[in-house]
């Protein structure tokens, strides 16, 4: 699981810095997920983690939200940095 889970992350960090957002992967007592923030305000932050699904018939990784939901599948990073971008959007940007 860890090396499709990093290799996940590694591909949101690529197109969330397309965006200009600040990504990095962060790995805390066996926890694996992407910090991002926006540079334009730093107050907005988000961690988002990639898991599994545990049902069969949706695809087979997610990237999450902090509070669990799932917020877009795992083979479109591309689709998911736009979303998280879209949410840490400063007023303005």
């Amino acid at each position: 699981m860890g090396d499709d889970n990093f290799e996940h992350l590694e591909r949101l960090v690529a197109e969330l810095d397309a965006r200009g957002m600040l990504a990095r992967v962060v790995r805390t007592q066996g926890r694996l997920f992407v910090r991002v923030i926006n540079p334009n305000a730093t107050s907005l932050s988000e961690n988002v983690t990639c898991r599994p699904a545990n049902v069969s018939d949706i695809p087979d990784w997610w990237y999450c939200w902090s509070w669990g939901e799932r917020m877009h599948t795992a083979d479109d990073p591309a689709g998911a940095a736009t979303k998280v971008a879209r949410v840490l959007a400063a007023v303005g940007e």
